[in-house]
């Protein structure tokens, strides 16, 4: 992430709000911390002075000076002489990174827009030191929950009931992450000499997670208008698909949402033709925009699968995500869990717990206004900047679906790398080829991080237009591992 040099004590102290302020120096060095490690203030960045920080928070000195010392002690902050305060990253800028979703020499300053995922909110940190002290009481235990621990089970489908649909927890399995969710289905319903149908573009990695249990791919064309349902009715009759992957909300690139029309007429079809819906529904909480969120496709559909996660409206390290399941399925995707993995982490599920029986609407609320500010930045830079690139704004979700006036997001992708951005072009989401006149631009960064990479993207389709690009750096990539 690009850094900035200054942050002034009235910026910081509207970043800050409210704190805990018993003692206040602790609950102003947690809060800082919780900036400075989700990146909204930059690793480099430079404090404003003791003095000026203490008139904006309306602190004593001694307030400032101890929390400012508490971020040196915990690795958060380094004094330079003469300069002032500074913020730092224990372990470094890059300490998050996993070098297997980059390019080995990518090199300082490189702007990620591969993975659709955004940084921790506030209060991630606080629910996690909770867990860890609910923790202990469940140690006398053997610690393996295979189908998740009770009381969460029980606050999961309470989110069902609230959506409308009717959900005791025995139908919820817990998973680590929705693309084992995804695993767990696939392996359980579809063997080797079943069809599996999925959209094309769709999310690659629910692609390959389907296949667990050995069943045959085929793919159906998804337009960026909306779902072509009588092709999905015609596949259904020729075909005899066994499971059917859909994503209804903010569909994973297009961000298109499915009618409520759409969603009946949809689920008719598969029960004529005895095919069971894998429901990924893990952005149906990202609505950015004025509007009702529409029920869950298994309103429609009783015996569909509904794969959840708190990756999206969480975070993307809560490693957490469900099975809700029709009651007669429960026992055999179990059973196919338990051949894949025994159980999510005893904290893990603590954490989500905590937040769903307490301050989950508010963080996701936090969330979805981060990713209104960044989607708008990001629309707006692209008009401006980029306007040959085509979108549908979508309603919420994380990422754009671009449009390229022409074939070359490959080739742009290999080039915006050497520009200081890596990115997902449309064939990365096409199960079978194509789509490379499309380009997926996620919006979860800092806003200014975004204008600078649609800058930095329009020089590179610059060169890409002009035939200048090239082959990928000696030791780059033109794919980068696509993880959300």
């Amino acid at each position: 992430m690009l850094q900035t040099t200054s942050v002034s004590a009235t910026r910081l102290a509207v970043l800050i709000g409210e704190f805990d302020r018993s003692p206040a120096y602790a609950g102003l060095a947690h809060a800082l911390r919780e900036l400075i490690g989700d990146g909204r203030i930059g690793h480099g960045t430079r404090l404003p002075s003791e003095r000026d920080l203490t008139v904006a928070l309306g602190v004593s000195r001694t307030t400032v000076t101890r929390a400012y010392a508490a971020l040196r002690d915990t690795g958060f902050a380094e004094a330079r002489q003469g300069s002032g305060t500074f913020t730092r990253l224990p372990g470094g800028p890059v300490r998050a990174l996993d070098r297997a979703l980059w390019p080995t020499d990518v090199g300082d300053g490189v702007i990620d827009l591969v993975c659709a995922a955004a940084t921790a909110p506030p209060g991630i940190a606080a629910a996690y030191a909770e867990a860890a002290a609910d923790l202990p009481a469940h140690l006398g235990g053997h610690g393996y929950f295979p189908a998740g621990m009770p009381d969460l089970q029980a606050a999961i489908a309470a989110t069902y009931d609230a959506r409308g649909l009717p959900t005791t927890p025995e139908q919820i399995i817990v998973t680590p992450g929705a693309l084992a969710a995804t695993a767990v289905v696939g392996s359980a319903l579809a063997g080797p000499r079943e069809r599996v149908l999925v959209e094309s573009p769709t999310y690659p990695n629910a692609v390959q997670a389907l296949r667990a249990g050995g069943g045959r791919l085929l793919s159906i064309r998804l337009d960026p208008s909306g779902w072509d349902l009588e092709a999905v009715e015609d596949v259904l009759v020729r075909r005899g698909p066994r499971l059917v992957h859909v994503m209804p909300d903010f569909h994973n690139p297009t961000g298109l949402v499915m009618t409520a029309a759409e969603r009946e007429r949809y689920a008719c079809a598969l029960a004529r033709h005895d095919a069971v819906a894998v429901v990924d529904e893990a952005h149906h909480l990202l609505l950015l925009d004025d509007g009702e969120a529409l029920p869950p496709f298994a309103t429609w559909s009783s015996e569909s699968v509904s794969v959840g996660s708190a990756s999206k409206s969480v975070w993307g390290g809560l490693r957490l995500g469900w099975i809700r399941a029709p009651h007669r399925l429960v026992d055999r995707l179990t059973r196919a869990r338990v051949g894949l993995d025994l159980g999510a982490p005893v904290l893990e599920q603590l954490v989500l717990l905590r937040l769903l029986t307490g301050e989950h609407d508010a963080i996701v609320e936090l969330q979805r206004r981060r990713l209104r500010e960044q989607r708008n930045a990001l629309a707006e830079a692209l008009a401006t900047s980029l306007p040959e690139l085509t979108f549908r704004l979508p309603a919420g979700g994380m990422a754009l679906w671009c449009h390229l006036p022409e074939p070359g997001a490959t080739a742009l992708a290999i080039e915006a790398e050497r520009h200081g951005v890596l990115l997902a072009p449309g064939p990365s989401f096409a199960p079978d080829g194509g789509l490379d006149r499309y380009l997926r631009l996620p919006y979860a960064v800092a806003a200014d991080d975004l204008r600078t990479a649609v800058d930095r993207i329009a020089a590179a389709w610059a060169v890409v237009r002009a035939g200048r690009g090239g082959p990928p750096r000696s030791g780059g990539t033109s794919d980068p591992v696509l993880v959300a």
